[in-house]
């Protein structure tokens, strides 16, 4: 695939939402600021410490469970490298050994579709943080298999924080969705040539560069419907995000 192509299917995938890591990651940076200098966050299933770098306000302290070594069962999507050795705490996310009442805010981004029990955490971050403290959430609506074998979950939906955070003392104040349905599609069609090599007998390099060439009107097509967009975002998106108070 020529380099200008693909520059074209990116400039495409970023105009419909297609940067989900970005856009994520900004609205995170500007959630984290609005918390008070000097607040102490906590930063559950931490890896390798990458949004430290938004905490520089506050008294940051990362916990992980520590075990991914970035090839994991070598299925789905890895890392291929991964450093456990900055974490301050290591332990289970739902048993992490501070007292009660710990933490003025707790982050946990991109983590619950890699926790067994996931309802179990968010019953723990209820323990650990004080009253009136932020709970900061996000995680995928949909998504690849990574960092297998620690995935259990393809992604949650409103539903599940709806429930599940009210059950455990949280008040929502904001959810909002990272892209749509129709940034979701481009996206997996920008995939499939990727996959075709990885996946397909037949993925020879021939297949993978008429396949692009076909996908290009598609994609702008999924570039005219997500401005016209209308909600599709309550079929699918990439992921939510979720900013939660505890009340109790």
């Amino acid at each position: 695939m020529s380099r200008i192509m693909i520059n074209s299917y990116k400039s495409i995938l970023d105009s419909i939402g297609g940067n989900n890591k970005r856009n994520r990651d900004l609205w995170l940076e500007r959630t984290l600021k609005k918390i008070p200098k000097g607040s102490k966050i906590l930063d559950a299933g931490a890896g390798e410490l990458q949004y430290k770098k938004f905490c520089n306000h506050l008294e940051y302290v990362s916990q992980d469970f520590g075990q991914y070594d970035g090839k994991g069962d070598k299925k789905g999507l890895q890392t291929e490298r991964w450093d456990n050795t900055k974490l301050d705490i290591v332990s289970d996310i739902t048993n992490i050994p501070v007292p009660d009442s710990s933490f003025d805010a707790i982050m946990c981004i991109e983590v619950f579709e890699h926790i067994p029990e996931p309802i179990k955490a968010i019953k723990e971050f209820s323990r650990i943080l004080k009253r009136g403290g932020m709970l900061i959430l996000t995680a995928p609506v949909c998504s690849y298999t990574h960092f297998a074998p620690f995935y259990f979950y393809n992604g949650f939906s409103t539903y599940f924080y709806r429930k599940f955070l009210k059950d455990n003392c949280f008040e929502i104040l904001e959810i909002s969705f990272n892209g749509n349905y129709f940034g979701y599609i481009a996206h997996t069609l920008y995939m499939v040539p990727t996959f075709i090599g990885k996946y397909s007998k037949n993925g020879g390099r021939i297949f993978k560069v008429l396949f692009s060439i076909m996908i290009l009107p598609i994609l702008i097509m999924l570039f005219y419907f997500s401005k016209k967009d209308k909600g599709s975002e309550e079929i699918l998106s990439y992921g939510i995000n979720v900013k939660a108070i505890k009340v109790e």
